[in-house]
C-alpha cells in the first residue's frame, strides 16, 4: 500500500496531536485538525489503512490511534525533513545560557547536558571530548604527606586526572621536582598506544641509580594516561524521565543503563556531523519500548570529539529539539576547543 500525500498529512498530523496532547488521536479531533476541509470517515478509513501498514495502532478498541515505533521511524526518515533554522532569539539565548558555564572541560560537559535539559524538559547525556590517540600536556607532581604525592596530569583536551601514590621512602622537594621533570620529559604529546617497555626503561633510568624507587610515582603517570582517553559521562534531567507514563514500565532497566557509561555510550550512534535519532525498540539489547534519543557529536579540535544527546519519549517535540541540539552541540564544540561561542 502506497503512502500517498494525504497519508502523509494525516501521519504527519497525528505524530504532531499525540505529541502535544499525549492522548490517542481519534477522527473528530483530526477532522478540526484538518479544518473540517476532510470528513470522518475518511479519516477513519486512511487512519485503518495506516494501522494495516503497522504506522499506527489502536491502544484500545473505542480509542484513537497512536503511532508505533514504525510510524515514528517513517516520520523522522520521511516527513521531519530538514529542521528550520533556529531563530535569532533562540540563538541569543542560547548563547546567554552557555556564556555561564565553566570552561574547565569537565565541568563545562556537566553544566551543558544541566541547561540543555532545563530548556527542553528532557534528560540530556553528554560526553568529555575523546581521540584514539590523546596524550597528556603536562604533568605536576605535587607532595601531600610524608610519603605520598598527587600526580596530576593535563591532557590536551584540558581536562585535568589525578592519582595519589604512596613510596617506602620519606619524599623531598627534590624528588617530586625530579619525578615531574622526568615525565614532562619522557611522556608529554606521548599516546597511551606508543607506551612501550623501551621508554619505561628510559624513563626509569632518567631518574637516576634509585630510579626504581620512584616506580608508585611512575606508574601513577601511567595509569593516568590510560585514562586520558576515555570519555568521562553525564547524565542530567533524569526527573524529566518520571514525567512520561510510557516510560515508567521501563523506568528502572533505563536507570541501569545510565548508570553504566559503557551501555550508554553503546545505545548512542550519531555519524559523523549528522544527527541522529534511535528508538528505545530498536536497540540491539536491552529494549525500551517508548523512548526516543536524539543524538549528536560536537568537534572539540585536534581530532576530538563528544557526544550530546537528549533522551525522553517517542513523542518528543522534534521541530523543537533538533535546532536546539545542534546549535548547542555547535556551542559546546567551540567551548572545548577553546574558541568561545
Amino acid at each position: 500500500m502506497a503512502m500517498d500525500d494525504r497519508k502523509q498529512r494525516i501521519m504527519m498530523a497525528i505524530v504532531s496531536l499525540y505529541s502535544a496532547e499525549g492522548e490517542p488521536v481519534g477522527s473528530n479531533l483530526l477532522s478540526r485538525h484538518f479544518d473540517m476541509a476532510v470528513s470522518s470517515a475518511t479519516l477513519r478509513n486512511e487512519m485503518a489503512a495506516l494501522t494495516r501498514l503497522g504506522l499506527l495502532e489502536q491502544p484500545h478498541t473505542s480509542a484513537g490511534r497512536v503511532p508505533t515505533t514504525k510510524g515514528y521511524r517513517y516520520y523522522v526518515d520521511n516527513l521531519l525533513g530538514d529542521p528550520t533554522a533556529l531563530p535569532k532569539t533562540d540563538r541569543e539565548a542560547l548563547d546567554e545560557l552557555f556564556q555561564k558555564l565553566d570552561y574547565d572541560p569537565e565541568k563545562m560537559a556537566q553544566g551543558a547536558a544541566k541547561v540543555l535539559s532545563d530548556l527542553l524538559g528532557y534528560a540530556v547525556l553528554t560526553t568529555t571530548p575523546r581521540a584514539k590517540d590523546i596524550s597528556v600536556a603536562h604533568f605536576e607532581v605535587v607532595q601531600v604527606g610524608r610519603h605520598t604525592a598527587a600526580v596530576l596530569a593535563v591532557t590536551a583536551a584540558g581536562g585535568v586526572l589525578t592519582r595519589v601514590a604512596k613510596v617506602d621512602f620519606e619524599l623531598e622537594d627534590s624528588d617530586t621536582a625530579a619525578v615531574a621533570s622526568a615525565l614532562n620529559k619522557h611522556l608529554r604529546f606521548v599516546a597511551e598506544p606508543d607506551i612501550n617497555t623501551t621508554l619505561v626503561r628510559t624513563l626509569v633510568d632518567s631518574l637516576g641509580a634509585g630510579g626504581s624507587r620512584y616506580w608508585p610515582l611512575l606508574s601513577a603517570a601511567l595509569t593516568l594516561m590510560s585514562q586520558a582517553g576515555t570519555p568521562n559521562l553525564y547524565f542530567e534531567g533524569m526527573q524529566y524521565l518520571l514525567h512520561w507514563p510510557e516510560l515508567e514500565t521501563n523506568l528502572r532497566t533505563l536507570l541501569e543503563l545510565t548508570a553504566n557509561p559503557e551501555r550508554v555510550e553503546g545505545m548512542l550512534h550519531p555519524r559523523g556531523d549528522q544527527t541522529s535519532i534511535m528508538f528505545g525498540d530498536e536497540f540491539p539489547e536491552h529494549q525500551i519500548p517508548g523512548l526516543c534519543i536524539i543524538s549528536r557529536h560536537y568537534l572539540a579540535g585536534g581530532g576530538q570529539s563528544g557526544i550530546i544527546a537528549v533522551m525522553g519519549p517517542a513523542r518528543m517535540r522534534y521541530r523543537e529539539v533538533i535546532p536546539k541540539l545542534e546549535y548547542f552541540s555547535t556551542l559546546l564544540g567551540k567551548g572545548m576547543s577553546g574558541v568561545g561561542a
